[in-house]
């Protein structure tokens, strides 16, 4: 037998056995209770949070009155962001002269960048907490699955579907996961990799925040977040849409509407500076933000 033969058999092999294995852990993850699925899919998403992968990527935020394109880089400092793009419209001079300034200021401010980095902490700990409340917070019944595709999952995968309510014995710890009490939905787990594909909640009832006091969001209220494989093992979200109305402060009316996609996802080097990862989005912007009007204007 030659070389090649045995190469292409070995090749083969090593396809059924994947095959065979993915389809068995498929067929374990189907087997599981709801609850005990989701607490898996939970540990993988809280260890996958404390990783070291840092990317770029390329992110459209569309609002009811117009869009705006961002550059992101992941740093180990802190996450860089660059307006490349108002409308569709690339930036004026004026406005990418303004970015980076912007830029500049924070890389050389470490007072700046540090309360920067300090906010980021608290919106991850704010995630970390609702992600964390999910095994808890609700109650799960499984009702069909389906394929993973392109951003949502890993394409091919079969992804689980949960539908979810709210766990009445559940009492949220804080503020943060009082919202969880009047949601209910359904959640999508890639089975082979056990991380979450997708959460679509919505709002059946008005929720308070600080009893009362500080404000609520009214009934109807809507969000929905995919996450899907933009490389080898590595999940990012993909896209984010909002729709909630609400009071703060019981006289404040809030409105939050927006849908936002992320692509182009690259990795970068873990020990990026953030000046480092400014220059890196200066050297991207040009090129990105012509290609990107063109696209999006079509």
């Amino acid at each position: 037998m030659s070389a090649l033969a045995g190469g292409r058999i070995s090749l083969i092999s090593l396809f059924l056995f994947h095959l065979i294995v993915t389809r068995a852990f498929s067929t374990q993850a189907k087997a599981l209770p709801p609850d005990e699925l989701v607490r898996e899919a939970v540990a993988h998403e809280v260890k996958a949070s404390e990783g070291s992968t840092h990317f770029m990527f390329q992110n459209r935020k569309e609002f009811p009155n117009g869009s705006q394109t961002r550059l992101y880089v992941q740093t180990s400092q802190s996450m860089v962001r660059m307006i490349i793009a108002n409308n569709d419209r690339p930036l004026t001079s004026d406005e990418r002269k303004a970015e980076e300034q912007r830029l500049v200021f924070l890389a050389s401010n470490p007072e700046e960048l540090k309360r920067k980095q300090q906010k980021e902490r608290e919106d991850a700990d704010r995630v970390n907490r609702i992600v964390r409340a999910l095994p808890d917070a609700f109650l799960y019944e499984q009702v069909g699955t389906e394929n993973g595709r392109s951003g949502v999952g890993k394409a091919g995968d079969e992804v689980i579907r949960l539908k979810f309510r709210p766990n009445p014995k559940y009492n949220p710890p804080t503020r943060v996961e009082q919202v969880l009490t009047g949601m209910q939905g359904f959640l999508l787990i890639d089975a082979d990799s056990r991380r979450i594909a997708n959460i679509d909640g919505t709002l059946f009832k008005d929720v308070s925040f600080g009893w009362g006091i500080l404000g609520h969001l009214d009934k109807g209220g809507r969000f929905e977040v995919d996450q899907g494989e933009v490389d080898d093992h590595a999940y990012e979200i993909t896209r984010m849409s909002l729709n909630f109305t609400g009071k703060l402060l019981l006289f404040k009316g809030i409105v939050i509407k927006f849908t936002e996609t992320y692509n182009n996802f690259r990795r970068v080097p873990s020990d990026l500076t953030f000046a480092q990862g400014a220059e890196l989005l200066k050297q991207q912007e040009a090129p990105i933000a012509k290609d990107t009007s063109q696209t999006n204007r079509k």
